[in-house]
Order: structure tokens, then C-alpha cells, then sequence
């Protein structure tokens, strides 16, 4: 237990400085320096322990151990980079549904999808990894549609174009975004 308590703590320490030096990169710091808080509550880090494994998510162990995962149910209800947590119900199907999220946050996804990659796939990694993950999951997933079409582009910019371009990209998108917001 001493072994998945250290193993999970260097691993999501790991991923959210990874995470953070991507937000620098992207121009939204104040997402990076918040990003991931609530993996080190109760709620979170202690399944985290439990399911550690250090070759993949421990909700997915979680999950196929109780059915669900607690851990994540308590982390994307606080962190707005995850899709799900953009969900409400429709006035005009009465059901839950995805909804469009704000480009911060799906900038944020981005750089927490590239830096997840890096950690779970080590030396393996390359820059393709980040959008063939989404690819595979891509027919099951209840996301919006602009939102997906938006994070497919910039992790398919990611594959063919490297991160620097993709980086620079991104800052660009970000100061347009600040610019329009300062005219308001």
C-alpha cells in the first residue's frame, strides 16, 4: 500500500506539472496552476491509491472492480476541462445532454490529453498517441459536437504539425479571445 500511495502521489504530481507547463505554453496560466486540485482530496486520492496500477487510469480500475468510480464521478463534477462535466438536461428533450464548452477549458483538455499521454505511455509516446486515443473512443463518447470538432483539430494540428506550431496556435486563439472579451 506504502508502493500505490507513493506510485499514485509522483503520478498525478507528474501529470499536473506536465499539465501546467503545457497551460504556460498554451497562455492560460491561471487553468494550469488550478488544474487537477481535487485529485489530492479524499474523495480522489485515496481510490487513487487503492487502484493504482501506474500504466493507466486507477477510476478505470475502479470501475471495473464497483461498477463506477467514485474518484471520477467527485473529479469531473469540479473540473471544468472535461467534457462530461458539460452536460445539462434539455429543455427540449428532457434528457441529459452534452453542451458546448468554453475554448479555455478545451485548451485546457488538450494540453491535459498530451500530458496524460506522455505519462501513461513514457517512451512510447509521440504525437500521434493524444488523438488516437480520442479516436478510439470517438463513436461512445456523449460530447458535444463543436466541442469535439474543436478538440479533434487541434490534436490532429498536434500529429501532423508537432506541439510547438500547436502551442503557438493556441496563444494566438487565446489573446483573440482576450482581446474580444476586453471590447465587451
Amino acid at each position: 500500500m506504502i508502493k500505490n500511495f507513493f506510485g499514485h502521489l509522483k503520478t498525478i504530481t507528474a501529470h499536473r506539472h506536465m499539465v501546467m507547463i503545457h497551460c504556460f505554453k498554451a497562455g492560460i496560466i491561471k487553468r494550469g496552476l488550478l488544474h487537477d486540485l481535487s485529485k489530492y482530496s479524499p474523495t480522489e486520492f485515496i481510490p487513487g491509491v487503492l487502484y493504482f496500477q501506474g500504466n493507466r487510469s486507477p477510476n478505470e480500475r475502479e470501475r471495473e472492480v464497483n461498477g463506477y468510480s467514485m474518484a471520477w464521478i467527485h473529479h469531473k463534477g469540479r473540473n471544468k476541462h472535461h467534457f462530461e462535466y458539460w452536460t445539462d438536461y434539455s429543455t427540449k428533450t428532457g434528457t441529459l445532454d452534452p453542451v458546448k464548452m468554453p475554448d479555455k477549458y478545451i485548451f485546457e483538455m488538450f494540453c491535459d490529453r498530451v500530458a496524460a499521454s506522455k505519462i501513461y505511455k513514457k517512451d512510447e509516446y509521440n504525437d500521434r498517441c493524444p488523438l488516437e486515443y480520442f479516436l478510439k473512443a470517438k463513436k461512445k463518447r456523449a460530447i458535444e459536437t463543436v466541442t469535439a470538432k474543436k478538440l479533434e483539430f487541434l490534436l490532429t494540428m498536434l500529429a501532423e504539425k508537432g506541439e510547438d506550431y500547436t502551442f503557438r496556435f493556441i496563444r494566438k486563439q487565446v489573446k483573440k479571445i482576450r482581446k474580444s472579451e476586453k471590447k465587451i
